[in-house]
């Protein structure tokens, strides 16, 4: 009996997570497997790179945000704290559903931060803490980045028939970007200008 007791004590073997796995990579980064969507392989391909341009951009001003909205400072803090906080989780959600595009369209979306900071165009912040409206600049900056590509972005994936990707570039990326942008252009009318 006190043998059954110590059986029963120990974890099946089938219970045990099996840890420190790797695998073969199954698809490559920039490749896209064919699915059903009514969509060529190539307007997929293409659809695919473009969003994931945005994506990165994305995922470097929403951490731009949460940065900026730690180091706020000054008479305005608590507005700008709690509104670039907002901001980022606005850009978080984004961020899901162009990745959620991408892997509708077979391809593959960036996520890894190492790899986003390969690719983005967003230009790196000092390590340490700007001015309060160079920080907001340096967020404008990156929206209007992200705007300018966005907006080619959905006039050729419209070209290449990719309407549910063009919508979601009109209807999210471009009108998200846009109301954050004048939420935070007005906080620089009447400010000084940031010392050189």
């Amino acid at each position: 009996m006190a043998a059954t007791q110590r059986d029963n004590a120990k974890p099946h073997r089938d219970s045990q997570p099996w840890l420190h796995q790797e695998g073969r990579e199954i698809q490559a980064f920039g490749s896209v497997r064919q699915f059903p969507v009514g969509l060529s392989h190539d307007a997929r391909l293409y659809s695919c790179q473009r969003l994931n341009q945005i994506l990165c951009d994305s995922q470097i001003l929403s951490a731009l945000y949460k940065k900026h909205h730690w180091l706020m400072r000054g008479a305005t803090f608590y507005q700008l704290h709690l509104l670039l906080d907002k901001h980022a989780g606005e850009q978080i959600k984004l961020i899901d559903e162009i990745a959620e595009r991408i892997q509708t369209l077979g391809g593959i979306a960036v996520g890894d931060p190492r790899h986003v900071a390969e690719i983005t165009r967003v230009p790196r912040p000092p390590n340490g803490c700007e001015e309060v409206p160079a920080m907001l600049s340096r967020l404008l900056e990156a929206h209007e980045l992200i705007l300018i590509d966005a907006h080619d972005a959905a006039k050729k994936t419209a070209e290449v028939g990719d309407d549910g990707t063009n919508d979601l570039i009109v209807s999210e990326v471009i009108r998200v970007n846009e109301l954050q942008v004048w939420f935070l252009a007005e906080h620089l009318v009447d400010t000084p200008l940031v010392h050189a």
